[in-house]
């Protein structure tokens, strides 16, 4: 008896914005099955159209890097000091202001919010404190994210690298959606994003504050979902730097010895949960920054590069590299 059956591929990728469906037919003989010529051609064809899709994909996405943290965390400060760090190894960067409420820079900013809505506006206007203008600021870049920030996104290629200053009010990464709505909308134009909290690491003088510093990392973490860098920032600050060393790789039990000596009993079990959480899932660990030292420096963009595979495709240049001079 001879069965005709029929195989189906399917390559399902919304990333890329289709679905290639072949069919492929094959009869079976009692045990032993016939494939026809069409199955394999079939198969063939649809690797190659997968490959050659990933291949485009792969070559035109863009990097976008959104710099989040408290206020007062050195988010401008890490910006500059990122932005001359890549004139000096000559790459390319390029600086995005996305605080409505900021006055001064000291580097070259290629796009600017407050082109858009600036807060003493809104303040003026509709009467609001600095909190409430500033979330409704963000609400507006929301509102115009099909107009203004496209518009102005079209004025750069798609291998440019570009770096969101964003402001420092925490919930506009921890609950408020305005950021994640942001973030998916960069996702859904094809570019790959990768987010950077900075905490003061003077501000992790002890084993409290460190948890809170993770805490608050993670729940950025969470409400932006992206590869995720956690840098302590103004290391160059910071006297007693074996201290903070501890919590750059920090031993559970001791923190949780530590945690107990400092709150009261009752907190013991929620003590234990906290450092569960932190050890077992691996989710937050901090990088030092020191911006004294370019060395210091170029790690840090080098987490920040591994993490979205930046450069991993990159073709070598002949401008990438001066001439050699002439003996």
């Amino acid at each position: 008896m001879v069965i005709e059956n029929t195989l189906e591929l399917v390559i399902d990728s919304p990333e890329m914005g289709y679905i290639v469906t072949l069919d492929a037919s094959y009869e079976s003989r009692g045990e032993k099955r016939i494939m026809n010529y069409s199955y394999i051609l079939s198969l063939l064809f649809a690797a190659a159209v997968w490959c050659t899709a990933y291949a485009a994909v792969a070559v035109t996405r863009a990097f976008r890097l959104l710099v989040i943290g408290p206020a007062g965390s050195g988010k401008s400060t890490y910006c500059s000091s990122l932005y001359q760090h890549c004139e000096t190894v000559r790459r390319s960067i390029n600086i995005v202001n996305l605080d409505p409420a900021a006055e001064n820079f000291d580097y070259p900013v290629a796009m600017d919010i407050r082109e858009l809505i600036s807060l003493d506006d809104v303040m003026e206007e509709l009467g609001l404190g600095p909190n409430g203008g500033l979330i409704y600021c963000m609400e507006h870049l929301e509102e115009n994210l099909h107009d203004w920030l496209d518009e102005e996104l079209d004025n750069y290629l798609d291998d440019d690298y570009l770096v969101f200053d964003c402001p420092g009010q925490i919930e506009l990464f921890s609950h408020v959606p305005v950021l994640r709505n942001f973030v998916d909308h960069l996702k859904r134009k094809n570019f790959n994003v990768c987010a950077v909290y900075l905490v003061d690491s003077q501000f992790m003088t002890d084993v409290t504050k460190f948890i809170s510093g993770c805490m608050a990392s993670l729940s950025a973490m969470v409400q932006l979902e992206l590869p995720h860098v956690n840098i302590l920032s103004k290391m160059d600050l910071v006297r007693n730097k074996k201290g903070i060393e501890d919590y750059l790789y920090p031993e559970p039990k001791v923190l949780l010895s530590e945690l107990n000596q400092r709150m009261a009993p009752q907190f013991q079990k929620l003590n234990k949960s906290l450092i569960e959480l932190v050890d077992e899932y691996n989710m937050v660990s901090f990088v030092p920054l020191d911006l004294r030292k370019e060395s210091s420096i170029r790690y840090v963009l080098s987490e920040i590069d591994n993490s979205i595979q930046y450069g991993e495709d990159a073709d070598v240049k002949v401008k990438d590299f001066d001439p050699e001079d002439d003996d």
